[in-house]
Order: C-alpha cells, then structure tokens, then sequence
C-alpha cells in the first residue's frame, strides 16, 4: 500500500495559484515520521524539513519567530532555531506532550500533558528554558487555545470537561462538563482580544458553542444530513475546527463527510463544504483524506487542512471554497499551525 501512497504523491499536481504573501508559513507536524515540514503558501511547496523529531505532536512559535516550539511522544518540549532547524534544547516535562501554545507576550509555552490520569498542563519560561510550574488536572489534556487578549488558556480531553486557565494566577479558573471528550476548539473573539464564543469539537458531527461570559453551552452545531463519504475513515468523526483570521467564518472537519464545513460567523449559517481528495487503490474501498487539523494564513486568504490517512496537505482558497493544491508531506501528518512572520 506504501507504494501506492508514493505515486499518489507524485500525481497529485500542485496548482500555481498563490493564496497568501511570503510573510506565512505553515508548519506540518508528522505523527507517524521524524519531521515537521515547512510549506510555503506562495508556492505550495515544502521549503523546509525539520528533522530528528520523532512523532511530532504540535508546534508553535516565539512572537518574534526565531524559535520553533515542537512536541512529540515523549516526555519533552523541543526548542527549535527557525532559520537553521538545529535543535537548541530538548527541555523535560511531567509527561507525555500533546498540544501547546505560546502566550502573547512570548514568555511562557503551555504544554498539554495528555494519555495519563491525572494530566497537567505545564508552564515553560522562554528565557531560561526550565518546566516552571505544572498545573495538575483531573485528566489529559489533548488540545489548547489562548484568548487574543492573553488572559486565559482554555483546553480539555477525555475527561469531557472544557478546563479555562486563568493565566495571570496560572491556577484553573472555572471548568464546564459537555458530555464528550474534547477535541479541537477555536475562539470567536470578543471586545479588546476576549472570548465571545467557543467552538468545541466533542466527538460528534458538528460541534459545541459555548458562551465564555456565561461560562455554558448555548448550542451544538450538527452539518445538514447527507448521504456519508464512501471513503472509509477511523478516529473522532469530527476533527479539527478553525476560525478564519478575519473573524468571518469558522471551517470544521468531518473524516464521516471526508469534507470541511464552513460556517458564517456570528450566525453559524451553513455557507458550504468543500470535498477533501480520496485515495483510490486497486480493488479497494475508496479512502478519505482522513482531515485533521486547520490553519490559515494570515490574511484569511487560504486554508490548510492535514490529511493524515493521505500524506498529504489540502490547501483551499477560501472565497472560491476549492481546492487548489494538494502537498505530499510526511507520515501521517497532525497538527497544523501558521507562522506569520514580523
């Protein structure tokens, strides 16, 4: 089946339309590989290949963009010159990494420690490179988010319990049960950076809103009923869930529908959905993309989405909602995030 996936990848044929200036580059982590990858969206193509990172997890960066921040499987945080991909320090943490993200003003990395009861999330300071604090919780935590004004840090997993950070206390400030484990989330900014609304993806078609003032669910999303992808697919049916730069509209995942979903925001009215590529192999059950995680660039221009059963990254334009690039990447890819260079 290797095989296969290899003259796939060799088929697929890179449009030349650019969806965004050279000032983003989206970063591609590969679960099942040593590599995090480096497209630029100008062109559609890899530029840069990060290696010797064993199942890479998630990555971030420094504000001012000179540092990489990679998890992967293993009990470390690894710290990353951009320019170069040389490894500047691998620095310990209280268990596995999964998720993480950065705070605004750069001098913390936030690291969800996840597939171990009671979970964690760990503080990072950026200037000595030392586990400063860890947070304990109840259970893992998969993926993590942090409000544009730098107040808090919102994250979950399975233990179906949406967990809010206060970051200035660095303790939890309140924690909202939804019946499902948490998976991917975005934020609908609000007044001067705040949280308006959480979008939470909780293992069903669609996904959760949640108000942050009145900490509670005030609805769930689900997509209009259609006939189901026949490309066959595996994991939470619903993964992965972005709101674009521009605040305008909100992209969710269905590995069911093999599609993205896209939605108006503030209405969350339906606008369409855009079919993700299929993997068809000689007497075989078509296979779906198998999408996972969403970025976009800066200007809302474009939209990545990681396939992790193709290889590969689908890149959309976002006003035509089409595919314009399909980008053979590393095994397995997961985690998908945009550095917007200053």
């Amino acid at each position: 089946m290797e095989k296969y996936f290899r003259r796939l990848n060799y088929l697929w044929i890179l449009l030349a339309m650019p969806l965004a200036a050279s000032t983003s580059l989206i970063y591609v982590t590969n679960s099942a590989g040593t590599t995090v990858q480096v497209i630029d969206p100008v062109t559609n193509k890899v530029v840069q290949v990060i290696e010797n990172i064993e199942r890479a997890e998630a990555v971030q960066f420094s504000p001012d963009g000179s540092r990489v921040y990679i998890g992967n499987r293993s009990e470390n945080l690894f710290v990353v010159d951009r320019k170069t991909g040389k490894l500047i320090k691998k620095v310990p943490l209280s268990g596995f990494a999964n998720d993480l993200a950065v705070t605004k003003d750069g001098k913390r990395v936030l690291v969800c420690i996840n597939e171990q009861t009671p979970g964690a999330l760990d503080i990072i300071d950026t200037t000595s490179l030392e586990k400063v604090k860890s947070i304990p919780t109840k259970s893992g935590l998969h993926d993590i988010v942090v409000t544009a004004d730098g107040k808090y840090a919102i994250s979950g997993g399975g233990g179906k319990t949406l967990i809010v950070f206060d970051l200035q206390s660095e303790q939890v400030a309140w924690e909202l049960p939804l019946g499902g484990n948490i998976a991917p989330m975005a934020i609908e900014n609000g007044p001067a950076g705040s949280a308006r609304r959480l979008f939470v993806q909780v293992g069903e078609e669609g996904f959760v809103v949640v108000d942050f003032a009145k900490r509670q669910e005030v609805a769930r999303i689900h997509f209009p009923d259609q006939p189901p992808s026949p490309a066959t697919h595996s994991g939470t049916v619903s993964h992965g869930i972005g709101v674009a730069p521009d605040g305008k509209t909100v992209w969710v995942n269905s590995k069911t529908f093999n599609s993205v979903f896209v939605y108006s925001v503030p209405e969350l009215k339906l606008l369409g959905s855009v079919p993700l590529p299929e993997i068809k192999l000689p007497g075989k059950a078509p296979i779906g993309a198998g999408p996972n995680w969403i970025t976009f660039t800066h200007d809302s221009r474009g939209v990545y989405i990681t396939g992790r059963s193709s290889h590969s990254v689908t890149a959309i334009d976002a006003k035509t909602m089409k595919v314009v690039a399909v980008i053979p990447v590393g095994e397995a890819p997961d985690r998908i995030s945009t550095l917007v260079l200053p």
